[in-house]
Formats: structure tokens, sequence, C-alpha cells
């Protein structure tokens, strides 16, 4: 990782009370992004690079805007986290086989039974669990997520190449396999959606807050989360069909 390592020496008597203020603050935002990551990625560095953000947003932060710290400190110290995480070799090697290995076996059970390959299939033709095989779906909606910005037609297609779930009664499976999907859905919106969608339902901000943090006006906000929605609904439509 790239962050410059906070020390006591480097830090000033208010940047110490800031953190020991905030420091759960940094905690909980690190580990709800870390657990979306490989195991390769340390809770230390992404912790690090959140208590550099609070300083950041402690220097910026204008109360005159009608946001309250903590909500534009967990904003700025989410971006310095995922920032930190998108300028990081993090993407492990394995990814991209085991993505190139489905899409393989995807290709050779279609040819095979002339009918949609379901990731239980998959996952016996590559000799894997079906929970191995999700892991990789979580790795590539992660990675697809992070580098949205250098996406290519092969990176694409990889995602794509990840089929629907069997439609199995045990209802756990069906949320499991929905939510996997949803990961995938919402990776492909452009950025901006994906920003007002994280801020609306994982940091819980109001569509008024959102606009602050954002700088455009409210109505902007709730267009920009009507067009990711709508997005959204068209490609369950798509999935369910």
């Amino acid at each position: 990782m790239h962050s410059t390592f906070l020390t006591q020496e480097n830090l000033g008597r208010n940047d110490n009370q800031l953190i020991q203020e905030h420091a759960d603050l940094v905690k909980q935002i690190a580990l709800r992004i870390g657990a979306g990551l490989p195991s390769n990625i340390q809770f230390d560095d992404l912790y690090q690079a959140g208590l550099i953000g609070l300083l950041q947003a402690s220097k910026s932060f204008d109360a005159t805007k009608g946001a309250s710290f903590k909500t534009f400190a967990g904003i700025r110290i989410r971006g310095a986290i995922m920032d930190e995480v998108r300028t990081s070799d993090w993407t492990p090697r394995s990814v991209s086989k085991n993505l190139r290995d489905i899409k393989a076996a995807k290709q050779t059970i279609e040819n095979r039974t002339g009918g949609q390959a379901s990731e239980r299939a998959i996952a016996e033709q590559l000799n894997i669990s079906l929970a191995r095989y999700r892991q990789i779906a979580r790795e590539a909606a992660t990675s697809q997520l992070l580098s949205a910005d250098e996406s290519s037609e092969e990176t694409r297609s990889l995602v794509d190449a990840i089929p629907s779930p069997d439609e199995d009664p045990n209802e756990q499976l069906q949320k499991e396999a929905m939510r996997e999907f949803a990961a995938l859905a919402i990776s492909k919106l452009p950025e901006k959606e994906r920003l007002v969608l994280s801020l609306y339902y994982d940091e819980e901000l109001s569509l008024k807050d959102i606009a602050v943090v954002l700088s455009v006006s409210e109505s902007r906000v709730s267009q920009i989360h009507i067009q990711a929605v709508n997005r959204l609904k068209d490609a369950a439509n798509h999935w369910c069909n």
C-alpha cells in the first residue's frame, strides 16, 4: 500500500485528539470495505488510509454547508481507503485465471447440453465447491468495482461469463445468488450513480446530505438515484428472463 504511515512523531496534539475521538468510525468503515476484498489486503493498511482521510476531512470541513463533521468525515475516510485500494496492485493474478477457467467451463457445458450452464454445474466441471465458486464471483465483482475506470472489453466479458444461479427452493441460496447479482450489476453503473447508491444505502445519508457532499442540488441527487435504480431494475428483468 502507498499511504504515509502515521506515527506519534508526525502527528500533532490536535491530530491525536481527532483520531482518538473518531477511531471507531475509521475502523468501522475500514472493516466494511475490507469485508469485500481478497484476504491479501491487510486491515491495518486500510485503517491507515482511513486515518489520513480523517485528517484531510478535519482540514477541509466547512460547517456552514450543513453536513455534520461525522457525515463529512465518513465520506472522506471511505474515499481515502478506496483510493488507496485502487492505486495498489492488490488484485491477485489468480482472480483473472479463475474467471477464465469459469468462462471455459461454462462454454464446455453449454456446448454439451445446448442450454445455459448453472453455477452448480460449472463448480462441478471445475471440481470446486459451490462456496468457492461464489467466492470467485465476489472477488470478480470487487475487482470490477475498484477498477471501473480501467475496464476493458475483456474485463466485461469475464464478468458476464458468470452465469445465473440455479432455481433452488432453498431461500438462503436464492438470497445469496441475488446478492451476487446485485454486486455485479452495481459494479457496471456509472461512477456517480454507484457513489449515490453507496452513500444512500451503505452510509445511510439523506438525499439532502448527499447533495451537500457532492455539491449538487437535492433534485439532481434524486434524479441520479432514480436512474441508478431503473438501470438495476432493467438488469434484474434481463437476468430473470
